[in-house]
């Protein structure tokens, strides 16, 4: 198991080759953060556009109730 495992990962004696790896990893990591920051604001937009429906279909309520009752 252990020979397995001392196979499977790579430890390179020269540390530069960590520094691609670190490239990608800050991009992937910007990408997501950025990825995140616009669900949140399509998430933003979508629940106002939602709250607007609800007090219209709430005022449209109110009036037929009064119309109904004059």
């Amino acid at each position: 198991m252990n020979d397995w495992i001392l196979n499977f990962l790579y430890f390179p004696e020269d540390k530069s080759a960590y520094i691609p790896a670190a490239f990608q990893f800050l991009i992937f990591a910007i990408l997501c953060v950025l990825a995140f920051r616009w669900i949140i604001k399509l998430s933003k937009k979508q629940e106002q556009k939602t709250k607007d429906l609800e007090e219209r279909i709430l005022r449209e309520r109110q009036t037929d109730k009064q119309k109904d009752q004059n």
